[in-house]
């Protein structure tokens, strides 16, 4: 839930980036990182495996100026998609305002993005939200990458909820700023 300090005219958000194991969420918010003035964001934070997957969450503050005479921050997470970390998942998407689902393109990553998803609509009615009406985008990345799926194939598939969805290749940073500007705007919208 947003943090509203109306002393310090300050609004802090938090949003999640959820996905399976190594679907480019890190990869998102690293490019944010790199192409955002530093005026506008703070420091990177990111804990990592030796096979450079993220162990618990990275973390990247952004200031988007002034809304209604509020400073608005955006407080990015990613959260590890290892299997095992299912508990932590849910701990870090607990209190999140937003969520970009980073799905994994690739035809062989069709069934574990569609239980990634299932599993992220449980941990949010576990969490007392309703994935119908929270701010929610999807992310079909890895479409530079010869064997992605069409978007026509995901969008069957993996978006039964009609959510606003993005094409996206995260390492050369295709789509991630409209993805990024989509969920913003939503979140907003529901403050």
């Amino acid at each position: 839930m947003a943090l509203i300090n109306t002393a310090g005219r300050e609004i802090q958000c938090k949003l999640v980036y959820y996905g399976i194991g190594q679907s480019g969420k890190t990869s998102n918010v690293q490019y944010i990182f790199q192409h955002t003035p530093s005026e506008s964001r703070g420091q990177f934070l990111s804990v990592a495996t030796e096979q450079e997957m993220t162990l618990f969450f990275d973390f990247l503050p952004l200031d988007f100026g002034m809304v209604h005479g509020f400073r608005v921050r955006f407080h990015l997470y990613t959260v590890p998609g290892q299997i095992r970390y299912e508990r932590t998942r849910r701990a870090v998407l607990d209190g999140a305002d937003g969520v970009v689902f980073v799905t994994d393109s690739r035809r062989d990553r069709l069934e574990e993005n569609y239980g990634g998803l299932i599993e992220l609509e449980a941990n949010m009615q576990a969490l007392g939200k309703d994935m119908a009406e929270f701010p929610v985008v999807l992310q079909w990345n890895k479409r530079d990458l010869p064997d992605a799926l069409s978007t026509a194939v995901l969008e069957r598939y993996l978006n039964r909820r009609s959510l606003p969805s993005f094409e996206a290749s995260a390492i050369q940073g295709v789509g991630v700023f409209p993805t990024l500007r989509a969920i913003c705007k939503l979140i907003m919208a529901r403050l």
